[in-house]
């Protein structure tokens, strides 16, 4: 049986202006969700190599649950990222933090990728500030990298990737995830926790971040990305 909260259900504190409000506040958390029904390329900075014979592509394709697929021209090394127009996310070690997303790539091996929060930049494959989830060209071994003015905390090989199947990746930031209450990383991949990281030294707390995934190619032919969903929250 389903229970009923006739009065309402609240997030606030007593004495808040919301207490009594009688839905959850929704500024407690600054959220950015897509579940790709619709998807306008103004939103986004767009950076795009072009070498084969054809263009690159970004657009919604057809799947349960709405997609958007990016595809590559067919040169080697060929790319396209997309970023979140507007950093909208800063990492704070009093606060939450939360990422995640469903996606594939059409070639496990011979493709590079990143998919999570970093600065706005023309070579996200290899930026300076983010907290990311990253594949190299060669392999299939899923890394989750934190990284400020291009020092990196590596998390290696927490998954490996399969030829256009979808993943879910994930992490949450939680500042008493770690031991004695201190902050930590938790990384998740189909939603089972598959690694923490308590040493943040290499954190982003100087830069704001956005929204940034894409695909480059490994080998002169055109590889993709189709994404299902992607959500970022940072608490207030």
């Amino acid at each position: 049986m389903p229970t009923h909260f006739k009065n309402g259900v609240s997030n606030q504190q007593v004495g808040d202006p919301l207490y009594d409000y009688p839905y959850l506040d929704p500024f407690k958390y600054a959220t950015y969700a897509n579940d790709f029904f619709t998807y306008t390329a103004a939103d986004w900075t767009i950076t795009t190599t072009e070498a084969g014979g054809g263009d690159a592509t970004e657009g919604l394709v057809s799947g349960s649950g709405g997609l958007l697929q990016i595809l590559n021209d067919a040169g080697d090394d060929d790319l396209d990222f997309l970023q979140l127009k507007g950093e909208g996310f800063r990492y704070v070690a009093n606060k939450n933090l939360f990422f995640k997303a469903r996606f594939k790539v059409s070639d496990a091996t011979q493709s590079d990728f990143v998919m999570g929060l970093g600065i706005t930049d023309t070579t996200p494959l290899d930026t300076t500030d983010g907290l990311y989830f990253i594949k190299v060209d060669g392999g299939t071994g899923l890394d989750f990298n934190i990284e400020k003015n291009n020092a990196v905390t590596a998390n290696e090989d927490i998954h490996v990737m399969v030829d256009d199947t979808f993943i879910t990746v994930a992490f949450h930031y939680d500042p008493n995830g770690g031991q004695d209450g201190a902050g930590a990383f938790k990384i998740f991949v189909d939603d089972v926790h598959v690694a923490s990281q308590a040493t943040l030294t290499n954190v982003t707390d100087d830069e704001d971040l956005t929204v940034s995934f894409g695909i480059q190619n490994g080998a002169a032919a055109a590889k993709s990305m189709t994404l299902d969903y992607v959500i970022a929250s940072i608490e207030r």
